[in-house]
């Protein structure tokens, strides 16, 4: 899939960025070169003292995707990019909702020009289960970051290239993700806060995402968002699965934040179809062309009202799950 590639990662140094560079080191070790992009200089000091990420043709590019001309620069003998960069934090957005709409939109809106004036010829970018009908600015942003994207394949003219998306949910082991800020606080306080105790999420592995951006490089066609079939899980038993018992306090609601988070949406479900492992949200809801794209990919079309949400999922994880996943995930922190 890489062999004689150069492949570039927006936000190379953060969680899903450095699960990704390893994982091609390893796996795809044919590839040309490999680009690390981010605007953090001790992160990717710190990488690079690391064996895991030393490569002989692995660079590292201070950049950010707000300016448009570093980005281009850095794009000048690019063949794929994978688009990680991105402010994430839910209540930090709320309260600096400019700053998320110039990395988050404007920052992947320069990517998209900086690739169609290269010869860049995939480009693949990460987005959220916050993006699927948004009530918060972080996922309003995200779903801004689709909507380019899947147009990206519109303005393209005669060039060969191809832009899709990968949405999932909640990544144990990624920064400021629930399971980590969880083991945390118990450590520090004993106790845990839940906002509310009717609270589900999707669960997915920094693998499962990785594997998900491969699975978008070998198999878009244009303009899909990618969802995978992830479990989900109530807040209380992650309670129970780290505390060992069912005390918490109440917190109420944070600004922006879900009940319930939403993968694929009711509206979303006419154009969605299906696979194995994973769901495709096509950029048209076309019959014809839902039709075509199905016998093309083997893909099957999914019910009527179809929505995907975590807590009408048919996979749930339980408390021993939980257990088990929180001990092989985050080893280090088990001992909270």
């Amino acid at each position: 899939m890489f062999k004689n590639k150069t492949i570039l990662v927006t936000g190379g140094t953060g969680s899903f960025g450095k699960a990704l560079i390893s994982n091609i080191i390893s796996k795809y070790s044919n590839f040309k070169k490999l680009i690390v992009f981010s605007r953090d200089e001790l992160k990717q000091h710190e990488m690079l003292q690391n064996k895991i990420y030393q490569h002989k043709n692995l660079r590292m590019i201070l950049g950010d995707i707000r300016d448009f001309r570093s980005i281009k620069r850095a794009l000048q003998t690019v063949d794929i990019i994978i688009h990680a960069a991105a402010l994430k934090q839910v209540p930090t957005a709320e309260y600096n909702p400019f700053q998320f709409i110039q990395t988050n939109v404007i920052g992947s809106q320069n990517l998209i020009e900086a690739a169609l004036d290269t010869n860049v010829s995939q480009v693949v970018a990460l987005s959220t289960d916050k993006a699927s009908s948004p009530i918060n600015l972080y996922g309003a942003t995200k779903l801004c970051l689709e909507k380019l994207f899947v147009s990206a394949n519109n303005i393209k003219g005669k060039k060969r290239i191809n832009f899709s998306v990968v949405r999932y949910g909640n990544v144990i082991g990624s920064r400021g993700s629930v399971i980590p800020y969880f083991l945390k606080r118990f450590k520090n306080d004993k106790i845990l806060t839940v906002t509310d105790p009717k609270m589900t999420r999707f669960n997915i592995n920094l693998n499962q995402a990785v594997n998900l951006v491969y699975n978008s490089l070998k198999y878009s066609n244009s303009g899909e968002i990618f969802v995978p079939k992830i479990p989900s899980f109530k807040i209380t038993d992650l309670v129970k699965a780290i505390t060992n018992n069912n005390k918490f306090k109440i917190v109420g609601i944070r600004p922006g934040e879900k009940l319930h988070e939403e993968l694929v949406s009711i509206y979303e479900g006419y154009s969605t179809v299906e696979f194995k492992d994973y769901y495709a949200i096509l950029p048209s809801n076309n019959k014809n062309e839902i039709n075509a794209y199905c016998k093309k990919t083997k893909a099957k079309k999914v019910g009527n009202n179809f929505c995907y949400t975590s807590d009408k999922n048919p996979d749930f994880l339980n408390v021993n799950d939980l257990k088990k996943i929180i001990k092989k995930e985050l080893p280090n922190m088990t001992d909270a």
